[in-house]
């Protein structure tokens, strides 16, 4: 038996930025050489970040990866290292794994499977390699893989590892997170680990990148499918385990295109690490924590130091400005009340103690002047017949006026409030509420809001979003005594018909049949198809659930296509 020490390096590479990319890598190098790891894994891809998307098409950006990964090469004296890079060869790009060691490139791995469903679109970009990489380091047998290559069962490298006796795999990673991933990932490890009757070490990157949070959660899964190492999620980390692992028996099965690489196995001086306790985390305590990284992320490498949001005294609004004030600091976030002549006492009031509570900075902003000067304007446009929607969002397309005019004056990146719920069915304003740098909450349905806004408080030991605000019906405020059941169904029946409409894509008649209203899943279809349009304006926002809006699910605007649903005349 022999004892290998494997470091995991979970990083928050920034797309592009291979300089800071670059410091990141060697620091990990560095620590885990310190503490006796033969080998180290980096992440998918982490020389340049993920995903880079068309930067992949770009000649030069080829070329600085390329430079990159040699700086990383000279940065491993005395110790082994697995690490993603974009690969670019005879006019062909591949999503590679540089296999490192002292100082040296030894070989490359190329990824066989390339996801191109939901938020991935490698085919676009990558060729899919072929044949395998099997490390020997101090008589063992390790399998090189990346992310998508064990997600696909009974593909080659699952007959190579059918075929031989290996002694564990490594797999670097880029998976992005939704609520239950973790649970996904763990199925898929197992799988592969059963079949390899070995362990699997999985590198996952960590970060928010544009829509996309990677929560980490790098771990080490057991051949009986338990986990023996896991790391922090939502937090840069090394990983470092050190297992026993046999000595390779007879001869490798191989073809012409798999690669057998000798690692030298360098001493060890240091104590061995002991395995992680690390605390489960449940469905709304990882949803919040990607909230805050995704923002705090978000602002942080696209140059922006301070926020600023409508405060309107309701939900959305609250718990937007209390998961701001978390991720960035009160000094950092700056809420607006923009009152109508509509906007209650109440409404107004919670909008002043939440940003009591929360240490906030809170300017006031009223709108009535402003919209009676615009009505004065418009109205010989108009002509005759009483003011409607036109008048109601004008409203909200005054405030995000406002909002945006101090963004312009003071650099402020300006946060939108409004939910999955409303964008699915269009109850937005273009222009108005939609106006922004950053949707934090359009993948959270209204009913998950409700249900994070109490965990804040839960979590806090005290109402930081008031409880006047989290039982109040919901409302717009754009007419007297308006209410969004006005306009919509109850939201605890409009969300179970959204995610089977748009997270699981059936058809109206499957949805009726689970037990839901005709009339409303007839209606919140249509209205869903109908503001297509709207939702391809909006600002980008982080990706909670297993199908949000933007990326992974793309739809025409112009489309005639409606299954089920009644002929409109």
């Amino acid at each position: 038996m022999t004892k290998i020490r494997i470091a995991q390096a979970q990083i928050n590479p920034t797309v592009g930025d291979f300089t800071k990319n670059l410091e990141l890598i060697e620091g990990c190098l560095d620590k885990a050489r310190a503490r006796g790891a033969h080998l180290v894994t980096l992440p998918e891809l982490c020389v340049c970040g993920y995903p880079p998307e068309d930067l992949l098409l770009k000649p030069q950006f080829a070329k600085d990866s390329a430079a990159a990964l040699s700086e990383v090469a000279s940065m491993t004296k005395g110790i082994n290292a697995v690490v993603g890079f974009p690969l670019s060869e005879n006019g062909k790009t591949y999503n590679a794994a540089a296999v490192l060691s002292d100082g040296k490139q030894l070989c490359v791995y190329r990824k066989l499977e390339l996801p191109n469903y939901g938020v991935f679109d490698e085919k676009r970009y990558f060729e899919p390699g072929c044949g395998s990489v099997v490390l020997e380091i101090a008589g063992a047998r390790i399998m090189v893989t990346i992310c998508e290559d064990l997600w696909v069962d009974n593909n080659s490298l699952f007959d190579f590892a059918r075929q031989n006796r290996l002694q564990a795999a490594l797999n670097i990673s880029c998976s992005p997170f939704h609520a239950g991933k973790l649970d996904v990932r763990r199925g898929i490890l197992a799988n592969f680990a059963g079949l390899l009757k070995a362990p699997v070490f999985y590198t996952n990157l960590v970060g928010g990148q544009d829509e996309l949070v990677f929560d980490g959660g790098s771990l080490v899964m057991g051949a009986d499918g338990s986990i023996i190492d896991l790391a922090e999620r939502f937090k840069e980390d090394l990983l470092i385990t050190e297992l026993e692992l046999e000595p390779a028996q007879g001869e490798l099965i191989t073809g012409p295109e798999d690669q057998v690489v000798a690692l030298p196995f360098f001493p060890v001086k240091t104590p061995a690490p002991r395995p992680r306790q690390v605390t489960e985390q449940d469905r709304l305590e990882e949803i919040h924590r990607a909230l805050v990284l995704g923002l705090r992320d978000y602002m942080s490498k696209n140059g922006f130091k301070k926020a600023v949001l409508g405060l309107s005294g309701g939900i959305d609004s609250a718990l937007v400005a209390a998961l701001a004030v978390e991720a960035l600091g009160s000094r950092n976030v700056t809420g607006v009340t923009m009152p109508s002549q509509y906007t209650s006492s109440e409404t107004k009031g919670d909008a002043e103690l939440l940003a009591e509570n929360l240490g906030m900075e809170l300017l006031t902003a009223p709108i009535a002047g402003i919209l009676k000067a615009y009505l004065g304007e418009m109205m010989p446009l108009f002509g005759q017949g009483p003011l409607g929607v036109e008048a109601e969002n004008l409203q909200a397309r005054i405030r995000g006026n406002i909002l945006m005019a101090l963004s312009n004056r003071f650099g402020w990146l300006v946060l939108t409030t409004g939910n999955k719920s409303e964008v699915a069915v269009g109850y937005c304003t273009l222009y108005g509420d939609t106006a922004g740098g950053f949707a934090l909450i359009k993948d959270l349905p209204k009913t998950l809001v409700y249900e994070l806004s109490e965990r804040v408080n839960q979590v806090n030991g005290k109402e930081l979003i008031p409880r006047t605000i989290i039982t109040r019906p919901p409302t717009a405020e754009l007419r007297p005594d308006q209410k969004d059941e006005d306009s919509l169904p109850p939201y605890h029946l409009l969300d179970p018909v959204i995610a089977a409409y748009v997270e699981e894509d059936k058809v109206p008649a499957e949805i009726c049949a689970e037990g839901h209203s005709p009339q409303v899943v007839e209606e919140v279809a249509r209205l869903v198809d109908l503001n297509e349009y709207k939702r391809r304006q909006a600002p980008p926002g982080i990706k909670i659930t297993p199908k949000a809006f933007g990326k992974d699910r793309r739809l025409p605007i112009t489309n005639h296509y409606h299954p089920g649903l009644k002929k409109r005349g």
